[in-house]
């Protein structure tokens, strides 16, 4: 049986949970008492600060490219932060000018040691640039919708004192589902975090990476990448939950629900990102025409316009989900090639309702099987949502703990 906790444990994350809560409140209050907060804040694409330089490719990966101070959300809060633009790689190896947002709390470091150092990967979910975590922690908030509602996750990190970098790392063509290109981006984005120094950050702070949803899906993406692309990168810690494995799985699972948008966003994700797959091929006229409007939507997005919808219905196939073509498509996207080399820390809902446990179960097993040090816990908060809020605190004293140096029992273990 999975293990839920005492009653101490689960009222200290329920408290926990209601914290972030008035976090969120609050700085959606201020954002709205402050209209004026978003306004002269360009999008990406009309910003030229995001424009790649015409010497990138002379650049090694995770370079300072272009920095620029900034106000957190456009409002006067008690953290420094920047904008870091870095050289990182998309995932046919051409050069990208990548987007990091730096955050450092106006506070002394207390703690034994550097300052730590969290990437915090936000579910960036999207297929466009507005949508960018760079552009809401700035103040734009035509699309950001994820990075406000991970924004007391963000806060909660910075009260412990540590500092945060959060990649774009998606990247300038906004790469869904492309877990080369988010792994990349992610490791860079530390690169360039570390370079960029502040806050005293540096190549001696301990190192950790938290994601949920997508977020996972970028954080253990860039843990497996780790090894080979980045070595001068290794993690005290890592932690992630609502881990997205088995992608067909959960469009199916979401197809036909309130949430069905989702599905849509997988299938425009595959058939997009390489187009000599053949996905496109097994679209019908309804299909190819969501290609198009919604080519640069936001996840939010689709789940608002598309609730109820079924794949098929963009299909010229029947089961588009089983098709050989679909399912090489989105299996090249599957985590647990590899096992990452740091210690893990991953939680589920036993009753996700976006994204089934099996999957989750699968990855472990895999993530086991290959020696990973791992800890796993199977949630009994009911759902996605709930599961994101009350295990975060977890999450993170998994990952205090390893910025305090203290080892882990090896191999898998449940919690």
């Amino acid at each position: 049986m999975p293990r839920t906790g005492g009653f101490r444990g689960a009222a200290r994350r329920w408290a926990t949970s209601i914290a972030r809560g008035a976090v969120l409140i609050l700085l959606s209050a201020l954002i709205a008492a402050q209209p004026g907060a978003a306004a002269g804040v360009p999008p990406p694409d009309a910003d030229p600060f995001y424009a790649a330089p015409a010497d990138l490719a002379d650049h090694p990966d995770g370079a300072v490219l272009a920095s620029r101070p900034i106000a957190l959300f456009g409002l006067s809060l008690p953290v420094s932060a920047w904008q870091v633009q870095y050289r990182t790689n998309d995932s046919a190896d051409r050069p990208v000018a990548g987007m990091a947002t730096v955050m450092v709390p106006n506070l002394p470091w207390l703690g034994p040691g550097p300052r730590p150092l969290l990437s915090y990967q936000v579910a960036e979910d999207s297929l466009g640039v507005r949508c960018a975590p760079s552009f809401a922690l700035r103040g734009g908030w035509q699309g950001g919708v994820n990075t406000l509602i991970d924004s007391p996750f963000m806060a909660a990190a910075l009260l412990r004192g540590w500092a945060v970098v959060t990649s774009d790392y998606e990247g300038p063509d906004s790469r869904f589902l492309d877990g080369v290109n988010s792994g990349r981006g992610v490791l860079d984005g530390i690169r360039a975090a570390r370079a960029f120094g502040q806050g005293a950050v540096g190549p001696a702070s301990p190192l950790g990476a938290y994601g949920y949803s997508g977020g996972a899906f970028a954080t253990l993406w860039a843990a497996e990448l780790q090894p080979e692309y980045a070595p001068d990168v290794r993690f005290a810690g890592l932690s992630a939950g609502g881990v997205p494995a088995d992608w067909t799985a959960v469009a199916r699972g979401v197809q036909g629900t309130i949430q069905a948008g989702l599905a849509v966003l997988i299938v425009h994700a595959i058939a997009r990102n390489d187009p000599s797959a053949g996905i496109v091929e097994l679209l019908n006229d309804r299909g190819r025409a969501m290609l198009v409007t919604d080519a640069d939507a936001c996840g939010e997005d689709l789940v608002l316009k598309y609730g109820g919808v079924r794949v098929d219905d963009f299909a010229a196939v029947p089961d588009l989900l089983s098709h050989p073509v679909f399912r090489a498509a989105t299996d090249a996207q599957e985590l647990g090639a590899s096992a990452p080399l740091d210690p893990m820390y991953l939680y589920h809902s036993t009753t996700d309702d976006v994204i089934p446990v099996a999957g989750f179960t699968g990855l472990v097993d895999r993530y086991c099987a290959l020696g990973a040090d791992l800890s796993f816990r199977y949630s009994a908060l009911p759902g996605h949502n709930p599961a994101a809020i009350g295990e975060v605190s977890g999450a993170f004293d998994f990952l205090s703990d390893r910025f305090a140096g203290q080892p882990v029992a090896p191999g898998c273990h449940t919690r």
